[in-house]
């Protein structure tokens, strides 16, 4: 199936150069129409019955090892969540991080991540990479890592210009688990998170599900405690005894059962999905990259980064996002940053990164 044809799953893309994935991935109409579907089955049979129960529960499985094929690691290692955020706090409540510890960071991070490692009150090392070059960031990071940290918490791309941080080089020379926000690389990229001790996805970007999905990777589940739990979590459980036994593997950290309609809109955008699609998308952002810059753009994304393109337009960020919006184009300011960001899937193609282009210049 050639690009075209398979761009014409998004119906979005007939009106708009949809450039906003690092928010909200594009929804399919397979996704759309599994939502549709099934919501009109239970308005007509009700969300009950044991045929309607096991076909979640399965569909559950199906949807975890199809996440787990995104990001290379084994089914039984993966927790769906609703959110990085929540994913994120599933690990910091596990770890029991306190004032005892040391976590390094950075100060380029999403407060998905940032969030949970602040509330914790865990003392927070925070190195200084948001200004720097990619190729500078390995060695800011490692400097801030002392005998006392026991965790390095970053992203795997930067959600503020696309930079890859090089979490798998800090881990194998630091030896200090890592855990890794995931939310602008699992889809975007080519990503193999095997290496990570923890590893967020954020399911509603990239990988095109709806809102509030998720997942987490944990490497060794059984030496991360089930703090953050609900009903998903427990294999048995003997209320009379005070006792519960968690779910095997990282089934254990299941806080939600994800409603039906978006687990069933879930696993209809993580099928059928394109070869070649990581590369098209890497080769899609760096014409992105060139384009801004050949029509004069300050573009702050260094080349050969991910898949977000991050520049300053001329005159306010949110008023040119707010104008290039009423053109057609969808792309999304960074508050306090100064920057517009442009993201790019393997869905896109030339016509979306010029309409992007001529709209800045109406600016």
């Amino acid at each position: 199936m050639s690009w075209p044809q398979l761009r014409s799953r998004f119906p979005v893309l007939e009106r708009v150069a949809y450039l906003n994935a690092g928010t909200f991935g594009p929804l399919s109409r397979a996704t759309l129409d599994a939502e549709r579907e099934l919501r009109a089955w239970e308005g007509e049979n009700g969300r009950g019955g044991k045929t309607y129960f096991e076909a979640m529960l399965e569909r559950r499985e199906r949807v975890r090892a199809l996440i787990a094929e995104q990001i290379r690691v084994p089914a039984g290692h993966v927790s769906l969540t609703d959110s990085t955020t929540g994913a994120v706090q599933t690990v910091v409540a596990g770890l029991g991080l306190s004032a005892r510890d040391e976590v390094v960071t950075t100060d380029a991070e999403h407060f998905g991540l940032f969030g949970p490692l602040a509330a914790s009150g865990v003392p927070l090392r925070i190195a200084r990479v948001r200004d720097a070059a990619a190729a500078e960031v390995f060695e800011l990071i490692r400097g801030q890592v002392t005998p006392k940290t026991t965790l390095i918490a970053t992203s795997a791309v930067s959600w503020i210009d696309g930079k890859v941080f090089p979490w798998r080089e800090l881990r194998e020379a630091t030896g200090v688990p890592v855990l890794i926000d995931g939310a602008q690389a699992a889809g975007a990229v080519d990503e193999d998170a095997s290496a990570a001790d923890y590893y967020t996805v954020s399911a509603q970007k990239w990988l095109c599900g709806p809102d509030a999905t998720g997942a987490l990777y944990v490497r060794e589940p059984e030496a991360l405690a089930p703090r953050l739990i609900a009903y998903p979590s427990a294999a048995s459980y003997d209320i009379s005894e005070g006792v519960w036994e968690p779910k095997p593997g990282a089934a254990r950290f299941d806080r939600t059962f994800t409603p039906a309609t978006a687990l069933a809109g879930l696993e209809a955008a993580l099928v059928d999905l394109p070869a070649g699609r990581h590369e098209r998308a890497r080769q899609l952002a760096e014409r992105c990259r060139e384009l801004l810059l050949e029509r004069g753009h300050d573009v702050v994304t260094e080349a050969g980064q991910a898949t977000l393109v991050s520049f300053r337009p001329p005159g306010d960020p949110a008023a040119a996002v707010a104008q290039l919006y009423e053109q057609g184009v969808v792309v999304r300011d960074l508050p306090g940053t100064g920057l517009v960001r442009a993201s790019v899937g393997w869905w896109n193609d030339e016509s979306d990164l010029e309409r992007l282009a001529d709209g800045l210049g109406d600016l």
